[in-house]
């Protein structure tokens, strides 16, 4: 038998897409949720005070973007946990 023949992956057998990037899996990556984003100009966030409420487009209830290392991961929704806020995923972006 061939050293490649050895190496190569027995019929049938598929590695799941956490077992193909086990090896990396204690690379750090950061993740950030983002609720929502506006542009704003100049003058506006000068005339920003402490209290001062941002207008945003999302309301209560809808999804929440989650993004590894500055892509699109997935979507989610706050969830409140005993005093603590986290994120629920609630779906995957297929093109990740």
């Amino acid at each position: 038998m061939s050293a490649s023949a050895a190496l190569a992956p027995t019929t049938g057998s598929r590695m799941t897409p956490q077992e193909q990037v086990a090896h990396i899996g204690e690379v750090p990556l950061e993740i950030e949720v983002q609720l929502d984003q506006r542009w704003m100009k100049l003058r506006e966030i000068l005339e920003l005070d402490e209290g001062s409420i941002l207008e945003m487009r999302r309301s209560a209830g809808e999804n929440i973007d989650i993004y590894a290392g500055s892509k699109l991961l997935a979507f989610g929704e706050i969830v409140i946990i005993e005093n603590i806020m986290g994120v629920r995923i609630t779906d995957f972006n297929p093109d990740f």
